[in-house]
Formats: structure tokens, C-alpha cells, sequence
């Protein structure tokens, strides 16, 4: 049961892939990231002009306070979809690595299996009932895994659908409050 100079450089190669992979998954995400915020600085620079722009164009008090309560609406949805969209790409991230972790999961219970077969083989006679409580161990272990696995992903299906009933019931409740009033140009 000796490891090989060619096992080893394999083995060394697949860390090293593993590890470009989760480099590049957080790259990507960390693009995606800085592009939302910039398009959102962006967006909120040209909004803020026009805004004030608008409420400049009002011509008393209670027209300026109607405008800006019609004008609070379209940048709290505004607000709403960024954090969406922040969640959106954490939780896409979320599941690239429970990907890459899931398969190299996958990948060592092989390497176990296939090393606990090579040290039966090699095994004294007599030491079935250990190898045997070493193999309900490790079924026991990855039982407990796949149990809290689905679990997990259960947890986060229903974190999504209630943040997407929050919000929408959210802007729904501030739309319904808030007056619509039309932009000047």
C-alpha cells in the first residue's frame, strides 16, 4: 500500500486544479459584484440629478413634499432589486462551491474506499469485524452528510422563496402608500 511518485503528482494536480477552480469561481463573482455596484452608483448618480431637478421644479411646499413621497417609491424598488441582485450572486457563489466541494467530497470517500480495499487485501486474518466497523463508520459518516446536505439545501430554497415574498410584499405595501406624481422635465 505504498503511494506512488505518479499518485502523488496526481493527486498534487488535482489540488492544484481544485484550487484554480475556486479562484476563478470567486473572481467571477467578485466581477460580477464590482459591475453591479458600479451600474448602481451609476444609476444612483443619474437618478439623484434628475430628482433634483424635479423637486427644484416645484412651485410650493406641498408640491415639493408630494414630489419627493412619488420619488421615494422608484428608489426604494431600485433598492430592493440591489439587494436582490447581491443576493442573487452570493447565493449563485454559494452553490458554485458546494459544487467543487461536493466533488471533491466525492473524490475522497473513492480515495478512502479504495485504500480501505487495498489494507483488506493486505490485512491480517482475523481483522474483518475492524475493517468492517471502519467501512459502518464511514457509511454512517456519509449518510450523516448527504442528510444534512439536503437539509441545507432545503433551508435555503425556503430563505429564497420567503426573501422573494418579503420584497415583493415590501414594495406591493410602499407602491400602495406612495403617490404617483409625474417627473418635470
Amino acid at each position: 500500500m505504498y503511494t506512488t511518485p505518479e499518485q502523488l503528482a496526481g493527486a498534487n494536480k488535482a489540488g492544484v486544479e481544485t484550487l484554480l477552480t475556486i479562484a476563478n469561481t470567486a473572481f467571477a463573482s467578485a466581477e460580477r459584484l464590482a459591475a453591479l455596484n458600479l451600474n448602481t452608483a451609476r444609476t444612483l448618480l443619474e437618478d439623484s440629478v434628475s430628482n433634483a431637478k424635479t423637486l427644484l421644479a416645484a412651485k410650493d411646499v406641498q408640491e415639493l413634499m408630494s414630489m419627493q413621497a412619488a420619488l421615494a417609491q422608484p428608489t426604494f424598488e431600485k433598492a430592493v432589486s440591489y439587494s436582490r441582485s447581491l443576493y442573487e450572486i452570493a447565493n449563485q457563489t454559494q452553490e458554485e462551491f458546494s459544487k467543487i466541494f461536493d466533488s471533491q467530497y466525492v473524490e475522497l470517500n473513492r480515495n478512502v474506499a479504495s485504500a480501505l480495499d487495498k489494507a483488506v487485501k493486505n490485512a491480517p486474518a482475523g481483522s474483518d469485524v475492524a475493517v468492517a466497523a471502519v467501512k459502518s463508520a464511514i457509511a454512517a459518516a456519509n449518510s450523516a452528510y448527504e442528510t444534512m446536505n439536503k437539509a441545507a439545501k432545503q433551508v435555503a430554497e425556503m430563505a429564497e422563496a420567503n426573501v422573494a415574498a418579503a420584497t415583493s410584499a415590501t414594495v406591493k405595501a410602499v407602491g400602495a402608500t406612495t403617490p404617483k406624481v409625474k417627473k418635470a422635465a
